[in-house]
């Protein structure tokens, strides 16, 4: 019978940039947003709003169809800026839509008075750990409350596996149909509320209060509502708001000079009301409007609630906006070289005999010695000898194991064979040759020989030895294990190099090795035999000459690294301290997701910049459209600037009132989906921005306006 395929995760939300449902969605959200108490928060609409109102009262005391026609266009300018806001915080609130549904109402298993080691009850009652449970909701767990979990079951909440092991389904917040492994004891631990237990039988240790769960989360930051301006955005508001006044004190002396001059608008049907001579009041709030950055001003709340977006889409929770743009600032990357520069599964690569040993007794002792280890290079090596030397279906009577310890960085198996024990070791270069000697044995040069010789082709040395009741321990001979470097990732770290971005590879290989890797793969520096520490003093050492650094890392050793780090990812497969201390969480758990972090962040700013440049560019070029409109009559002079010769004062004055507004809603797909990043220096993404957008920023408004021009002025009334 053919198998079903495995069940999908839930899609992320992607659609249309421009999805006129989802601009329809957006719309009440748009204009609940005209509350001034909500839009104060962005000072350069705020201005626009009471330029609106303004010119309300106006045409209402003295209407006229230019009156209302600019009305309308400046209150329409205050929507699309809020439409583009209200569309970027939809696309979030869809998404947060998926993840609610693993959030839903759960019943959890709590067992009380657990102890390490019994199961279930903590007074030995039920040795079957099924019982002395209670059905509590999972609202009401707190941190420390143990809970069981089965096969069918929603794990209630945050935590770390305390007993037993289980596959895991964590497509609904991961969108990855493929189960997980997670396990007590190890890096891969924590658990997520919300996602289901495939087989076994889990224990787990709550580590979060109700509402604040992974989910709980990624549910408000992905909604906009734990969204918190970052530095470089609350600069940039800073920045808007001081142009904003220079070009309000600019535009109020306007009428002074007018009054002066003698100047009468003949669109100025309130001059009455205002002064015999002078400038309308509607005319001055559609000049201040269009010289403003309305553009920026309308647009930067959605580019950042953008950047966080994106981040979701590739699976990775950010804490902050501050981390995407610290992403974006990164000078140095530190990568571990296992699983992020190479593949990760060192896979045994030959056989090296030493001091004129057999070489088929080399391989028996290796594959005795790693017969119980389970790790991928472990099997590799069984694999390895049952095919290069044919030593298959061992029967094996009265032996010992002796599993891998950090401390002697060796395993092995101790083997009864006859009456005579015989102790087989398997390590590191260091710790075996140190136990050859301290078991009465001596080294030769030809091992170590051998072992610089696999180091420094980027392989990693295990050296095999031997030691039996009647004889000394001796070194049998080195296996050399391979671990192969990923494709494309010389090209990746040459565009990083680009970026100005400094790579470190991090591992715990000896120098020799580590050099050979960093060589191959092409990155900047290594860090060889590291340990914790030596990750923190490496990020200070950074920090101190003013750099931002980036790491990852997934076990709770990781912790203090990435709490130090200015972005810190941790792999959603890690366990809790290290989620708890890093400021981004990879759903994927894909350590390469670094570099394409960075590259968001980078264009987050890039895409800042870039609508920056072409808000100011804009607002030269309306400047050539109205002034001279509103003085030619006056200051004959001013015609040498009336460059765009539109049809008249009042459809110039318009023109660019409209002009202003559409041009929101035209940038409204690149603020969401950001400017596109091409690696290259900043002097080079100067050049770009100012040739591409500043250039453009000042040659639109001039065909915009004119051909709105030519639409409008077949208006009557204008």
């Amino acid at each position: 019978m053919a198998q079903l395929p495995p069940p999908r995760g839930p899609d992320r939300v992607r659609g249309g940039l421009l999805d006129p449902r989802q601009l329809i969605r957006s719309l009440p959200d748009a204009l609940r947003k005209l509350n001034p108490a909500t839009l104060r928060r962005k000072p350069v609409m705020f201005i626009v709003e009471i330029g609106s109102v303004f010119t309300t009262v106006l045409a209402m005391l003295h209407p006229t169809v230019f009156a209302w026609l600019t009305t309308g266009w400046l209150w329409l300018t205050v929507v699309f800026a809020n439409l583009a806001e209200a569309v970027a915080e939809g696309r979030g609130k869809a998404q947060a839509e998926t993840l609610r549904r693993a959030n839903r109402a759960t019943v959890a298993r709590r067992l009380r008075g657990w102890r390490p080691g019994d199961g279930g009850s903590g007074d030995g009652r039920n040795g079957d750990g099924r019982g002395d449970e209670e059905a509590v909701p999972a609202q009401l767990l707190r941190p420390g409350d143990i809970v069981v979990v089965e096969a069918g079951d929603v794990i209630p909440g945050d935590g770390d596996v305390v007993e037993g092991i289980a596959s895991v389904d964590e497509s609904a917040i991961t969108g990855e149909s493929a189960p997980v492994i997670r396990e007590s004891g190890g890096d891969r631990s924590a658990v997520t509320g919300g996602t289901k237990v495939l087989s076994d039988r889990i224990v787990v240790r709550i580590t979060q209060k109700p509402g604040e769960s992974f989910i709980d989360r990624m549910i408000a930051l992905v909604e906009g509502a734990n969204r918190q301006k970052t530095p470089n955005e609350i600069a940039l508001n800073i920045l808007l708001a001081a142009l904003s006044i220079i070009f309000l004190l600019a535009v109020a002396t306007l009428q002074p000079l007018a009054i002066y001059s003698k100047s009468v608008q003949a669109f100025a049907s309130d001059t009455e009301a205002l002064t015999r001579h002078g400038v309308s009041g509607i005319v001055l709030v559609s000049l201040l409007v269009c010289l403003i950055p309305t553009t920026i001003g309308a647009l930067l709340s959605a580019i950042g609630i953008a950047g966080m977006d994106r981040l979701i889409q590739r699976n990775v929770l950010a804490t902050s906006g501050r981390a995407v743009e610290a992403a974006g600032d990164v000078n140095t990357l530190l990568l571990d070289k296992t699983g992020t520069v190479t593949l990760g599964n060192r896979q045994a690569n030959e056989f090296t005999p030493v001091d004129d040993v057999d070489e088929k007794v080399l391989a028996d002792a290796a594959q005795l010695s790693s017969l119980a280890d389970q790790t991928p290079e472990g099997r590799s090596i069984v694999v390895y000898a049952k095919q290069r030397y044919g030593l298959r279906e061992r029967q094996i009577h009265c032996a010992t194991w002796v599993p891998f310890r950090a401390a002697t960085r060796m395993s092995g198996v101790d083997l009864d064979e006859d009456g005579q024990v015989r102790r087989i070791r398997k390590g590191a270069a260091g710790a075996v040759l140190k136990w050859v000697r301290d078991n009465g044995g001596h080294t030769s040069d030809h091992v170590a020989t051998v072992v610089d010789g696999i180091s420094a082709s980027g392989g990693t040395p295990l050296v095999v030895a031997e030691a039996r009741q009647d004889r000394p321990a001796r070194a049998l001979g080195v296996i050399d294990l391979k671990d192969v470097v990923k494709t494309g990732m010389r090209e990746r770290f040459d565009a990083m190099r680009r970026m100005g971005i400094r790579t470190v590879m991090i591992t715990g290989d000896n120098p020799l090795t580590a050099r050979a890797i960093a060589a191959e793969a092409g990155v900047d520096d290594f860090l060889a035999e590291a340990k914790p520490e030596d990750k923190m003093a490496l990020i200070k050492r950074e920090q101190e000459g003013g750099k931002l650094v980036a790491m990852t890392g997934d076990g709770t050793n990781d912790a203090p690294a990435l709490a130090q780090a200015d972005v810190g990812v941790a792999m959603n497969t890690g366990t809790s301290a290290a989620k708890e201390a890093g400021n981004m969480v990879d759903l994927d758990s894909d350590p390469t997701k670094l570099i394409e972090i960075v590259e968001i962040g980078k264009q987050l700013l890039i895409t800042r910049g870039a609508l920056t440049t072409f808000s100011i560019a804009n607002d030269i070029a309306k400047y050539f459209a109205i002034i001279p409109a509103m003085f030619v009559a006056v200051y004959p002079g001013l015609a040498a600037l009336d460059i765009m010769r539109l049809h008249s004062p009042t459809s110039a004055i318009l023109s660019a009132v409209i002009f202003n507004a559409l041009i929101i809603v035209a940038l409204i797909p690149l603020a969401l989906r950001g400017v596109r990043y091409t690696p290259s220096s900043a002097a080079a993404l100067l050049r770009r921005n100012l040739l591409v957008y500043g250039l453009g920023g000042i040659v639109a408004p001039f065909i915009g306006i004119k051909l709105i021009d030519l639409i409008i002025q077949l208006i009557p009334g204008i």
